[in-house]
């Protein structure tokens, strides 16, 4: 069963994808956050027969919801009616980091971390 990973942004979107079994992460590309997302993240998921999306949950480090997790919220009750597919959230603090530190900061760094986040949530359901 395919998983998405978002690495949602209030300007970019970081996409990653399972393998078919769901087992591993892999960044797929790094999306702007506009009025095309909803349709682009519909696309993928038909092309690629993904089963489930898991979205970094941004929290502040008092653990408050911030900014980006309203908006992220919006985006889940979208995909949620769009798709009918279950979403799930991961935290995500510090992924970006994590991925610079991997991989130094590139145009993909948002899909790594979006990896990262799918991956932590495959990791803890095994």
């Amino acid at each position: 069963m395919r998983k998405m990973g978002i690495d949602y942004g209030h300007k970019k979107v970081g996409i990653a994808l399972s393998d078919e079994g769901g087992l591993m992460a892999f960044p797929h590309d790094v999306w702007p956050n506009d009025s095309e997302l909803l349709k682009k993240i519909g696309s993928l998921v038909e092309e690629k027969g993904v089963a489930e999306i898991v979205i970094g949950h941004s929290l502040s480090k008092t653990g408050e919801a911030n900014k980006i997790h309203t908006q992220a919220e919006a985006l889940i009750t979208d995909l949620t009616l769009h798709l009918g597919l279950p979403v799930h959230l991961e935290p995500e603090q510090y992924t970006t980091q994590q991925a610079i530190r991997f991989q130094g900061r590139t145009d993909k760094t948002d899909a790594a971390a979006a990896a990262i986040i799918l991956d932590s949530y495959i990791t803890r359901k095994k």
